[in-house]
């Protein structure tokens, strides 16, 4: 990417997305940083409090899915890139509520690409759309084996489905029109400022209420885990170097067991607040599974590796640990989020 460039980052108050935000804007003093959020429950300018008064960054608050306002900010500020991270995301919010998921994840996706093909189709040197998905759009694997960029999808699930179908306009966009793109597809992120409806800040909060550790079936579900500062670097890598028309899987090089992961968590935190060996543990309550569970999730990170030298900057022991420390040195953040009050401010400033 040239110098001088206005880059767009939709989802960026999310968790993802509001580190990829303090990384460029920090780091690319020449890119203006235009930071797109609906705002909805997961969306928090909280977690952007240090760089909101940066004078390369912009905050619009806006839908993917409204047309007309998607035409009207590509007009005005002619963005030379994209880095798409806004997404409905919780997978069982999208058993209970699919259309939203197709709406946003789909429909919002096609409403970025077509902004973005009009504004550049006769000019397409230097610019970028990147869309940033899932590593669940490959379905579930069995006891062996990992995901590469080849494997086919095989999605599971509505959120998993949804970020399938957008994955493939993207490259349809991509052969149709020409338009220059890159596309991650990354393991299950983690780390400070994720809302607390994903499993790692829920039990940490959890564990600090003493209320239920709910596991889904045995616990014996397996995720690779990504450290979000390490994702951060990761995205900067191949929105910079990654090669045109290409997908790079992003994964933290570790598999954890649901169950080996939350003893894990409960170890730490009875060490961090001080408490007897395994008094957390006592906290783990299994419940009934939910629909559609894969078994088994991961990823081969070995091209990103290879092709452009990145790899975790830590252990998932470490990045358990900082991010436990996060959690607990920022009580004000989590109690603001479970009592709704962080939406209060911003609410009233862009209704």
């Amino acid at each position: 990417m040239k110098n001088n460039k206005n880059i767009l980052i939709t989802g960026g108050a999310g968790f993802i997305g509001s580190h990829v935000i303090r990384l460029m804007v920090t780091k690319y003093s020449n890119y203006h940083i235009y930071n797109l959020d609906a705002l909805t429950y997961a969306g928090n300018l909280e977690n952007l409090r240090d760089v909101e008064n940066a004078s390369n960054y912009t905050f619009l608050h806006g839908d993917i899915t409204d047309e007309a306002f998607i035409n009207g900010i590509f007009s005005e500020y002619q963005f030379d890139g994209v880095i798409h991270l806004a997404a409905e995301s919780h997978v069982d919010r999208s058993i209970t509520d699919p259309l939203a998921f197709a709406k946003t994840n789909i429909l919002g996706t096609m409403i970025l690409l077509n902004a973005f093909k009009d504004l550049w189709q006769n000019n397409w040197e230097g610019k970028r759309f990147y869309h940033v998905s899932t590593d669940e759009v490959y379905g579930s694997l069995g006891e062996t084996g990992l995901f590469t960029e080849s494997t086919s999808y095989d999605p599971n699930s509505p959120y998993s489905a949804s970020k399938a179908s957008s994955d493939h306009f993207v490259r349809a966009y991509g052969e149709t029109y020409g338009l220059p793109y890159v596309i991650s597809n990354c393991s299950n992120n983690y780390g400070p400022n994720q809302f607390p409806e994903k499993l790692i800040p829920l039990f940490i909060n959890n564990i600090i209420t003493k209320k239920a550790l709910p596991v889904y079936g045995d616990g014996n579900y397996t995720r690779d885990w990504l450290y979000v500062i390490d994702h951060a670097i990761a995205i900067d890598l191949v929105f910079h170097k990654g090669a045109n028309h290409e997908t790079y899987n992003i994964g933290g090089f570790n598999e954890w067991k649901n169950i080996d992961l939350i003893k894990l968590l409960c170890q730490q935190m009875d060490e961090k607040l001080v408490r007897a060996v395994g008094e957390s543990e006592k906290l783990i309550t299994y419940v009934k599974d939910r629909p559609g569970h894969d078994l088994r999730y991961a990823i081969d990170s070995s091209k990103i590796n290879k092709e452009l030298g990145w790899s975790p900057s830590v252990t998932f022991e470490e990045g358990l640990s900082k991010t436990i420390d996060w959690f607990l040195e920022n009580k004000e953040w989590m109690d603001s989020i479970t009592s709704g009050a962080y939406q209060d401010y911003y609410r009233q400033l862009y209704k």
